[in-house]
């Protein structure tokens, strides 16, 4: 599709390029008229309009290509040989096919990476997981003036501002990367974070590509075939040219071949270096180590000295995560935006941890492909998960790196118990000659093995024949939703989709799903003994309210153990439909509603008279022995005016605990409304989250359990993997300070600080939608929602 707002220009221009750059293979002038309008630079003849330049690229290009972008309009066509199906077609002859096409696409587009921020990464492993860490440092720094969210461009997925999809070349061709380029500055974004790879250096994809910062993050043998490189040389050799596109060169001292890699790097104004072992580095780190599920160093260079932390597993990521800092040393970014993106980050596919619900079986999906990165997976799994036994699920692709096939069996061999071998995009070659090849590597370190062509298949015979203590790597797809057979790509589940339905079957198969056993009330009664005379603080937010009748359910099986719940509820809802029933306006102040006279006798009707009996009527249905007050009975709860603007809104001074205590000891279960009573003699409405907490503090209470929309306290509000499952007080300060807790969730982390901190036991957050969320918090093994404690004991 021609772009009418793009510069177009004559042909002369590109032809003057082609002399300029040495690649016309002739030297006689082209009848053709230099002056006729380039509309359209294209390589795909499915795309060609009038006034098309046609590349004729590829080793598999066939003549019926050219004639049919002729038929459509093309006008000249660029090649190194002249094809008898372009008569009508100008032709011009190069040298240099590949690198011709860079340099129109680059032209055609307008030079777009001149325009952004394009930082570049290459090395056998750990391109993707950089990039991602990048991508969450910029757009961190990017919201603080309010800028577009940052672009990517590799293995996983590309993102250019217009288009977003999961990729198919690690680096596309140089028309498309360029056309991706250009949509990133007509989109507004300033960063973009891409891989480059081995191919797309040797065959200059990026030719004319300016690069903010150039990353060289490692090197292992690799990519050695017919059909990519001949030797490792070429291989290395290739991966070095990065640094022609760049001033400013971020390099690992602790690769190999590190000699020849600085030599590369020193045409480079600029380079700066990153490290986990040499304390002259420009970005040295330090005092790694592992914090509960995160990992936590400190980093040291020119601009700070502080410690970093990762939520993402995986030792070897201290490594990416450095090159990341290195390049925002380089750029200027500031530290605070690094350590919020870190924290935030996720790569899909990459170190992607599942559990079992006793976590006998722990599943990692990983991308590991190489003998680089299959080294560093087994290295960190072995000191992460010591004494588990260990299953490996992988494969080979087809046609291409054949080193890898002894490689990854002959390590996967040499750590694992068991190694399933399946299909990995094997294209043209048959699945199960792959597999043999591999097994006989496998074998040869006295290993287990199975073949089982299905990935979906093997995937599951991993998880099912797990009866110990097990850890499954399962690597080579990530999150990739293709497989490649023959000449196609077929769409397919992605190894995290198989891997949760397998350890799904498995726990129901062993007994251990939590929600079978809610439905057989029969398993869950043992499991709650523990539970027998202790206080659980039940908040049932308005969010979730009307989900279902799970919440009551669960309510009615933790009294029937013996537990001493109070349930205290908000509704926010219910009064802002009163009052707009009553014509009387709702406004809001801090997040608070401005409450005089007439919103709070509203306020106290929809709470009290609605909510509450309407919650005491459903927990009825369930057997249950319920009792509705509000703070004012029995002087339960007692408040003073929060701020003057706000009006009737309380802070809670004072809690008496003996109307509670008496109906609990009577068998009841307390349903309090937040309407508190005031110091000077009027009421007060409360916020429910404060009630709540106010209640269990002066209760010293076991639990207080927030039952919420969300799924827990999430470390990016936008993305539900980031849920952190347990913390201490010291962790939810440091998440508050550091401002990664944004909006309604930040008010609540501080009371869940102040309740641990004023003798609760825990703080559970929860989501309250999801079907018995508050009972599978009591009975699962498996963490629900966010835990907050005083302190977190580290698992040996």
């Amino acid at each position: 599709m021609v772009d009418m707002e793009r510069k177009l220009r004559p042909l002369g221009d590109y032809y003057q390029l082609l002399r300029r750059h040495g690649l016309l293979a002739s030297n006689t002038p082209l009848s053709a008229d230099l002056t006729r309008t380039v509309a359209l630079v294209s390589c795909d003849s499915k795309e060609a309009v009038p006034n098309t330049l046609f590349i004729c690229k590829g080793a598999h290009f066939k003549g019926e290509y050219l004639a049919q972008a002729v038929r459509q309009g093309a006008f000249a066509y660029l090649s190194e040989t002249e094809y008898p199906e372009g008569v009508g077609a100008v032709w011009i002859p190069v040298t240099d096919v590949r690198r011709a096409m860079a340099i129109f696409a680059d032209v055609y587009y307008d030079h777009p990476s001149a325009g952004l921020n394009v930082v570049g990464i290459t090395g056998t492993k750990g391109k993707s997981s950089t990039s991602y860490y990048l991508k969450y440092i910029f757009d961190e720094y990017m919201k603080e003036s309010g800028g577009a969210e940052s672009g990517v461009i590799g293995s996983i997925e590309t993102y250019d501002g217009t288009e977003r999809f999961e990729s198919h070349l690690t680096t596309p061709e140089p028309l498309e990367l360029e056309r991706h380029l250009a949509n990133a500055v007509s989109a507004g974004i300033r960063y973009l974070a891409m891989e480059v790879s081995s191919q797309a250096l040797k065959y200059d994809r990026v030719y004319n590509v300016d690069l903010a910062a150039a990353v060289f993050l490692n090197i292992g043998f690799d990519h050695v075939s017919p059909v990519e490189h001949p030797d490792f040389e070429d291989y290395f050799q290739s991966k070095l040219k990065i640094f022609d596109h760049t001033r400013l060169a971020c390099v690992n001292l602790d690769s190999d071949r590190l000699e020849d890699i600085l030599a590369a790097a020193g045409r480079c104004p600029q380079v700066i270096t990153f490290s986990r072992s040499n304390p002259a580095a420009t970005v040295f780190a330090s005092n790694i180590r592992k914090s509960g599920n995160d990992i936590l160093f400190r980093v040291k260079t020119p601009r700070f000295s502080r410690e970093f932390r990762l939520t993402m597993p995986g030792l070897f990521n201290v490594e990416n995560a450095l090159a990341a800092i290195a390049v925002c040393e380089g750029l200027g970014i500031p530290d605070q935006h690094i350590y919020v993106g870190l924290m935030k980050a996720r790569v899909p596919g990459r170190m992607e941890v599942y559990a079992n619900a006793n976590d006998r079986v722990i599943a990692i999906v990983d991308y590991a492909h190489n003998r680089l990165s299959f080294e560093k997976l087994f290295e960190s799994v072995l000191e992460e998960y010591p004494g588990r036994r260990i299953v490996t699920v992988f494969g080979c692709p087809g046609k291409k790196a054949y080193d890898r096939r002894r490689d990854l069996g002959e390590i996967a061999g040499s750590h694992s118990q068991l190694v399933i071998l399946t299909e990995e995009d094997s294209g043209e070659e048959n699945t199960e000659d792959i597999c043999r090849e591999i097994a006989t590597h496998v074998e040869s370190r006295q290993c287990d093995y199975s073949i089982q062509p299905n990935r979906g298949e093997a995937i599951r015979q991993a998880v099912m024949s797990s009866e110990t203590e097990t850890v499954i790597l399962i690597t080579g797809k990530g999150a990739e939703t293709r497989q490649k057979r023959g000449t196609a790509y077929i769409d397919c589940p992605s190894d995290v989709e198989y891997t949760k339905e397998s350890l799904h079957e498995y726990d129901l198969r062993h007994g251990l799903d939590g929600l079978e056993k809610i439905r057989g009330l029969m398993d869950v009664l043992p499991a709650l003994r523990r539970w027998a005379n202790k206080t659980v603080v039940v908040k049932y937010g308005g969010s979730a309210q009307g989900s279902g009748d799970h919440v009551y359910s669960d309510l009615a099986a933790l009294a029937m153990a013996g537990v001493r719940v109070v349930l205290v509820h908000g509704g926010g809802k219910t009064i802002s439909s009163l009052l707009e029933r009553l014509g009387v306006e709702s406004r809001f102040e801090g997040g608070y509603r401005v409450t005089d006279a007439a919103v709070l006798e509203a306020a106290e009707m929809a709470l009290s008279a609605q909510v509450n009996k309407q919650l005491v009527t459903a927990l009825s249905a369930w057997k249950v022995a319920a009792v509705g007050i509000s703070g004012k009975d029995g002087s339960l709860l007692t408040a003073a005016c929060k701020a003057e603007q706000l009006g009737r809104v309380g802070e809670i001074t004072r809690v008496d605990t003996t109307l509670l205590n008496a109906l609990l000891d009577a068998g009841f279960l307390p349903v309090v409304s937040p309407i508190a009573a005031g110091e000077d003699g009027e009421g007060y409405n409360c916020n429910a989250d404060d009630a709540a907490r106010a209640i269990a503090e002066a209760m010293k209470a076991d639990k207080l359990a927030f039952l919420t929309d969300t799924d827990g306290i999430l470390v990016d509000s936008h993305n539900r993997s980031t849920v952190i499952p347990h913390m201490d007080l010291a962790r939810a300060r440091e998440l508050l300070d550091a401002g990664l807790i944004a909006g309604g969730m930040a008010p609540k982390l501080a009371g869940c600080i102040h309740a641990v901190s004023h003798g609760v036991e825990q703080v559970v957050v929860l989501n309250g939608t999801i079907e018995h969320a508050l009972l599978l918090d009591t009975v699962s093994a498996k963490t629900q929602g966010t835990t907050i404690v005083e302190t977190v004991i580290e698992k040996e």
